[in-house]
């Protein structure tokens, strides 16, 4: 198999990642840590979703997807720290004041884990920031050793995936996801 991984442009792609079966049901659409605290309740339903088509014709896109042949099979969401409640968040340190990149979550469709396709995923996300001109890209990923993660609370990735991906440990968090500690991991782009 053979991923590519590209930016996310394509709504009917982005849809089908992460999109739910029900038009009307209220799913993240990985809004939760991309807009306003305020706006994300407010948001419901089929407007999450109009939202996130908007996002996908802005410039930069709201992440990257990953493709088998023309089908998507994953998601990455990525875009500028600043832009994210990662900004004001009071769990999630700011090591520095470079203009950072966040990289908050990964999905793989069920019927195609197990494939590599995060890894593509967190390869293409670091290639997308710097193709925007960013300095440095950060993570938020679980550090739970050898434990098992529940799958629905994986998307913030495991730290052993992005040491593989030249990540390095920058930071302790007092954010805690699924029983497991996070912590702030961060990668060089210049």
């Amino acid at each position: 198999m053979t991923i590519d991984v590209r930016p996310a442009t394509d709504f009917d792609d982005v849809r089908a990642v992460l999109g739910p079966k029900s038009p009307g049901a209220n799913v993240c659409w990985c809004l939760s840590y991309r807009i306003p605290s305020k706006l994300n309740k407010e948001l419901r339903g089929p407007a999450r979703g109009d939202y996130v088509a908007e996002l996908c014709g802005a410039n930069p896109p709201p992440g990257v997807l990953a493709y088998d042949g023309d089908v998507p099979v994953g998601w990455a969401a990525v875009a500028p720290r600043s832009d994210t409640a990662f900004a004001r968040n009071r769990k999630i340190p700011h090591v520095d004041d470079l203009p950072v990149w966040s990289l908050w979550c990964v999905r793989v469709r069920p019927g195609h884990r197990k494939q590599g396709i995060s890894h593509a995923l967190i390869a293409g996300a670091v290639d997308f920031a710097r193709a925007q001109g960013a300095p440095a890209i950060e993570a938020y990923p679980l550090d739970n050793g050898d434990a098992k993660v529940d799958l629905t609370m994986a998307y913030a990735g495991l730290r052993k995936n992005f040491e593989r991906a030249g990540f390095t440990y920058a930071a302790p968090t007092t954010s805690v996801l699924a029983g497991h500690p996070r912590i702030l991991m961060r990668l060089g782009l210049r």
